[in-house]
Order: structure tokens, then sequence, then C-alpha cells
């Protein structure tokens, strides 16, 4: 076997069966050669670019082999066909993701989504060896961030995080570094909640909802004790006109974890008595979806503020002369 083989044969091994045309040229073998083993079907050209030993179906590993080298030697498999190479489960697909860092000045192929990224190239590299991967963090940041819509973007980095794949922390440093980044704002909300350090956040903007919507403002973290005897501090309680109480209890994205879940719903469940009815919501709801929440709320009793008096009825404070103010001065004004 000469060196050109055994070279060939190590490419082979390391890249799943499947080669460049521009690599075989490096080795030497020229069209000739490729087009005489393709006739005699012992290897396949799967692309203008790409051939195969492979004669069959190709695997999952094959096919993301053949779209990077299709691309070029500036390319990575990237956003959620990246993330699921570093382990992310629930959001399988079938068409794979590769980015590159020129013009798509190449054909397309069949299953393949190809970005060009102006990001630097280098730094969204993953530094393991074998098929170029972007990093977990990149790859889920841009696909949120550009690809899919609010809600599933959120669910997609709470998974990231949910699932060990990385930290809400570094998820937030690399915010930072792919500045600008679309929805830079609610994810770094977002990732606070995942992290546990800013529950609160979303009941502040339930109390901004309310304002909106002419609400009486909630009591928060109420002490109660449930039907187990466990205390527990509540998320935000109206007392209703007509008597009892309804609890509102918010969940970040880190409760759509399967077992935060079913311990939320255990939660609610014990909390809940004759004269308490607990409904939930998801910070998500709070922040893009408040005037359906608040209609919700309206429905279940919460009261409304008081209609504002009308600027010069009433009586007659503020109303101009007399009332200690200089002339041509708008009450709006005098602070």
């Amino acid at each position: 076997m000469t060196d050109t083989e055994d070279t060939l044969d190590a490419l082979l091994a390391d890249q799943a069966g499947m080669v460049a045309r521009r690599q075989l040229t490096a080795l030497g073998i020229d069209a000739d050669t490729v087009r005489n083993n393709v006739a005699a079907r012992r290897w396949v050209a799967r692309t203008p670019r790409v051939v195969s030993t492979v004669t069959g179906t190709l695997d999952d590993e094959q096919r993301r082999w053949l779209a990077v080298l299709h691309a070029g030697p500036r390319s990575m498999i990237g956003g959620l066909s990246a993330a699921a190479l570093h382990g992310l489960s629930g959001w399988d697909r079938d068409r794979v993701t590769v980015w590159v860092d020129a013009p798509l000045a190449f054909e397309p192929v069949d299953g393949v989504d190809f970005f060009r990224t102006r990001r630097p190239f280098d730094l969204l590299r993953h530094p393991r060896k074998g098929l170029p991967v972007a990093r977990v963090e990149p790859a889920a940041l841009l696909h949120s961030a550009y690809d899919a819509p609010m809600r599933p973007a959120c669910a997609l980095l709470a998974a990231t995080v949910q699932q060990r794949l990385t930290t809400a922390e570094r998820l937030v440093e690399w915010i930072d570094q792919l500045r600008p980044l679309r929805r830079a704002k609610p994810f770094k909300r977002l990732l606070s909640e995942v992290a546990g350090g800013a529950h609160s956040g979303a009941e502040l903007d339930v109390a901004v909802m309310c304002r909106r919507a002419g609400l009486v403002p909630p009591a928060r973290q109420r002490s109660r004790t449930d039907s187990s005897g466990r205390r527990r501090w509540t998320d935000c309680e109206w007392d209703l006109p007509g008597g009892g109480v309804l609890l509102l209890e918010i969940d970040g994205s880190f409760h759509m974890e399967v077992r935060q879940w079913a311990e939320d719903k255990k939660r609610g469940r014990r909390l809940a008595s004759p004269g308490l009815t607990v409904v939930g919501c998801t910070a998500y709801e709070v922040r893009h979806e408040d005037a359906e929440l608040a209609a919700d709320l309206r429905a279940l009793g919460v009261p409304t503020l008081p209609a504002r008096a009308e600027p010069g009825r009433g009586s007659g404070r503020g109303s101009g002369r007399g009332s200690g103010r200089g002339p041509g001065r708008a009450p709006e004004d005098a602070a």
C-alpha cells in the first residue's frame, strides 16, 4: 500500500467514509481516478464537491460530514445540530445546520441548511478534534435569537441549562460576547430566572401589568402553610370582593423541567382550599401576553382600581387660581 493510500484510508476513517474532492486533489488523486471509482461503484458522488466510499444510505454522522465537507474548510455544524452533538435531547431535527464564514458560493444540498455568520469564526468553534462543531452556547443563542419564535427560544435556552450542557452564567457571558444579539435583554432576564436569582422580577412585572390594566395590585410573598404542614411563600395574592382569595403562582422557564413541573403541581394542590383558588402562569406570559393574563384575572374576580377623577373636576384643587402655583403653570408640571 502506498503512502497516498495510507493517508486516504486514515482520512476516510476520520471522516466516516466521506471525502471532499479538494482533499483528494491535495493527495494527488485526480478527477479521472475519482470518475473511474464512481463508475465502478466503489465510490459514490454525493454532491459536486463530495464523494464517499460508503455506497448505501448515509447515517447521521455521514450526513454531517457531507454537509461540512461540501461547504468547505471554513465551516462547522451549528444551531440545533451542534446542540444535539453536545447532548441536547428533545430538540431533534432531520435537517443539518451548517455555518460558514464566507458567501454561500456553492450548490445547495438536500437536507442541509447553510448560513453565513460574520461572528468571529474561531471563537464560535469548539476546540474538539474531528467534525467541526460550534460551542453549545453560541449554537443555542444564535438559533434562539434568529431562527425561533420567542417562546421556543426561551425554552431552548432553559433546556441547555436544565440538561447541564452549560450554565445560565456562561450563557449570559456569551450574550455579551455575541453583541449585538437580538433579544439579548429578555434572554438575560430569562437566564436570571433559570438560575433562580431573580424570581421576584416576574412578580414585580405583575404589578406593572396590573397598573396598565387598571387592576388592584396583589399582595406578594404571603406566608402560608400547605395541607402537608409545610410553610410556603406565595407569589401573588388578591383578596376577592365576594370573599375568598385568588393565588397566582408564576413559573419561570426553569419550571419546564419535568420534575420541577411535577413539584409545582403538588405545591398548588396542597395550597388550595375551599377559600383559596390557585392558578398559574409563566413569566413569559407576564411579560409578553400581559393583556390576556390581565383579562383572565379580571374574569376570576380580581378587583379593578377606582377610576381617576378627570383634571379640573371634583374638589377644585389644582384648578388654577389660589392653588399656590405660578400663573400658567400646568398641574402636571408641579412636583
